[in-house]
């Protein structure tokens, strides 16, 4: 999978697209699927796989030879004999190029073919959950006098185009239906080559981009990268294989940053989430702040501008809330889902206001904050007027759209909030991890409102956490468990499901300390802790099933946010067994990646977990799950507003010796630092700084 901007391919190791596969194979662009198929052939017969390499997040490298051909004459082409070199990348359109190299002492003569289709399927379509009566019009393929053309009338009225040009122009074009083929016959001597190009370009209401050569492009494409990766701290370990992490998480993040008025959103994930998403983005940036704070700026001010003005119950909107998941595919924009935005998402609006406090701990930047003010003042208020209906002290959810998610937490599956006898629990529900949410926006958004001026403000807002903080620690916690319950429902009943989404309150600091103890020792129990990574549900449960989605999977980014509450409350030795965990998860990965969650089977032995079959990779706040795990480990926070950078009780795990971190920034200083475990001791030294900034040891 690559992505550049907004337009992503997904494609088999090959290179190749192939129809009708429900791993969503297909060039997308604005949620649309432009290409869908891609196959090539040689003398009538696929290539043969040798290697794929992709290194970047917008370019993949793909080595291929001939398989075994028969000619017209009788005599044979071994395979082994032409070397198939495939280029893919991604610039304002797909650039896919193939060379042929003739590595046999004699001419060879071949056939070379490409089959081609799009489907303009909507993304939705693709991932098989729409289920509308009716398509838009397909128009029948043509050829132009640089290749051709594919185009779809939506029903949402927009005109829908794939503009494929080759270089050379092939031999001979044909169509059968939808469907077209193209070739070119190929005669090379010994040692030569010969290549082709195809661009394929996604093209809305008519508009389209400058033609550029692929040098150009992929040279523009490095140049961005660089720039990106300047502005984030640059991280290195004696741990090759764990560095080897880090450079693919930050790649990743590189590559799922997408356009928007406000600079760049990160996207949630390949193929299914390439678009903005409340809850995603928000805990993707609030996981790299040590790394870049920049993300979590653009961010905000992307999702600021999306927050609902108004109440909308087919889209689940109220005034103040911050989206769940903006589409712009045809589904959308014929009214057939609600995802112009939906904001069906409880916790993306608390969430909102921690990421605001926590981006002004690590900058000081109250210029952006006073911009952001509005959005703040109406996200509280919405908080304290529609997410608390019943006023009750708790937030809570219930849908009301026809084309909602029932459930509106990070677990947003149909049957993840249900009871320990496997009931489904009834709204309005108010869930575990959003009061902790709540807990932390308020009690940290107070320093910045203080910081503007509004003394009164800041003062009613932590008295509201104080309250929230006591009420929480009655009425969700379960002594007989020794955990708190996943949520209340509509009843104000416990739903006493042992789940992972009390380790989320941990890292918010809404935890009682008398009660912490008890919740990192259940979170760590063996039918919690798969040996992988902390399960979303007991494997006692009697709706555990280690398949699914949120009912026994394991999720790195929610270990991440776990190990970092554990590091919060002293529970060192529980941070190093996730962190060790999900580390050897990604070392047993072919390209040293997190993916979005796998499945909850016990360890056992295994040398590695097993896949979830269609989880995104990568994925936004799975590739920033490193980073996280790193801040926890080595306990750095920032207080811009006391010019200080805080380390606390470091402690690096045995498979680290030492780490260093340059150009930290921290409210405009920049800082590096060097950690280094001798024993069980990690002590830390500065390296150099630049400006003001004072770094403390953390008592």
């Amino acid at each position: 999978m690559i992505k550049d901007a907004g337009i992503f391919l997904c494609a088999r190791p090959d290179g190749d697209i192939h129809p009708a596969r429900v791993t969503g194979e297909g060039l997308y662009s604005n949620d649309t699927r432009y290409l869908s198929e891609l196959r090539v052939q040689l003398g009538g017969r696929p290539p043969v796989l040798l290697s794929y390499e992709a290194e970047t997040g917008y370019q993949a490298v793909v080595n291929a030879t001939n398989s075994r051909q028969t000619l017209d004459h009788g005599s044979h082409v071994p395979q082994q004999t032409l070397g198939v070199g495939r280029v893919l990348a991604l610039g304002g359109r797909l650039y896919h190029q193939l060379e042929l190299c003739n590595f046999a002492g004699h001419s060879v003569s071949t056939t070379l073919e490409i089959w081609l289709a799009a489907d303009f399927a909507d993304v939705f379509e693709v991932r098989g959950v729409d289920r509308r009566a009716a398509r838009g019009h397909a128009l029948a393929p043509k050829s132009t006098p640089r290749g051709l053309l594919f185009a779809y009338v939506g029903e949402d009225e927009q005109f829908r185009e794939t503009v494929v040009e080759f270089d050379p122009k092939p031999e001979v074009v044909a169509f059968e239906g939808q469907r077209a083929h193209v070739s070119w016959p190929v005669t090379l001597e010994p040692a030569k080559t010969r290549s082709v190009l195809l661009t394929a370009e996604p093209s809305l209401g008519g508009k389209r981009g400058a033609r550029r050569r692929l040098t150009t492009t992929i040279t523009g494409l490095q140049r961005a990268q660089r720039e990106w990766e300047a502005g984030c701290s640059k991280i290195e370990t004696d741990n090759e294989l764990f560095d080897k992490l880090l450079t693919a998480s930050l790649r990743d993040l590189h590559a799922l940053m997408t356009p928007s008025p406000d600079g760049a959103i990160v996207a949630a994930g390949i193929p299914w989430y390439v678009a903005p998403f409340g809850r995603d983005s928000l805990l993707t940036a609030q996981q790299t702040l040590m790394l870049n704070p920049e993300i979590a700026r653009q961010t905000l001010l992307a999702l600021a501008r999306l927050q609902a003005h108004s109440e909308d119950p087919w889209r689940d909107a109220e005034p103040g809330k911050i989206l769940h998941e903006l589409r712009s595919g045809e589904l959308a924009g014929a009214g057939i889902i609600p995802h112009t935005p939906y904001y069906g998402s409880v916790d993306a609006t608390p969430l909102f206001i921690m990421l605001a406090a926590s981006y002004h701990r690590w900058t000081g930047d109250t210029e952006t904050l006073t911009r952001l003010r509005p959005a703040l003042d109406a996200a509280i208020e919405w908080i304290d007027r529609y997410g608390d209906r019943d006023g009750d002290g708790f937030v809570e959810y219930e849908v009301r759209s026809s084309g909602g998610l029932r459930n509106q937490g990070w677990k947003d599956s149909g049957d993840s909030v249900m009871h320990a006898d496997g009931t489904l629990a009834e709204g309005p529900i108010a869930l575990v991890e959003v009061q902790g949410y709540v807990y932390l926006a308020k009690l940290r958004i107070a320093d910045v409102y203080e910081a503007l001026g509004a003394a009164e403000v800041a003062a009613r807002l932590r008295g509201q956490a104080d309250d929230l903080r006591t009420a929480f620690n009655e009425a969700f916690w379960d002594p007989d468990e020794g955990t708190f319950v996943l949520a209340l429902d509509g009843r104000k009943r416990q739903v006493r499901s042992v789940t992972s989404n009390p380790g989320h309150c941990l890292y918010c600091g809404i935890v009682g300390a008398e009660r912490a103890a008890a919740l990192a020792e259940r979170l760590m129990a063996p039918d919690m802790f798969s040996g992988w990574g902390i399960r979303t549900l007991s494997s006692q449960s009697s709706a555990y099933n280690p398949m699914s989605y949120h009912n026994g999977s394991v999720w790195p980014h929610d270990n991440a946010v776990i190990a970092a509450g554990l590091k919060r409350y002293g529970f060192h030795d529980a941070t190093e067994r996730i962190a060790t965990a999900l580390f050897d998860v990604a070392v047993g990965a072919r390209d040293f990646r997190l993916p979005e969650l796998y499945c909850g089977f016990d360890r056992l032995g295994a040398s590695a977990p097993v896949a979830y079959p269609v989880a995104c990779i990568p994925q936004a706040w799975a590739a920033a799950t490193p980073f996280m795990l790193l801040q926890a480990m080595l306990g750095v926070s920032a207080r811009a507003g006391e010019g200080t950078l805080a380390v606390n009780q470091p402690a690096l795990p045995g498979w680290l010796r030492r780490t260093e971190i340059r150009d930290l920034r921290v409210a405009g200083s920049k800082v590096s630092l060097a950690f280094e475990r001798d024993g069980g001791i990690t002590g830390f030294s500065l390296l150099e700084q630049s400006g003001p900034i004072r770094v403390n040891m953390a008592l």
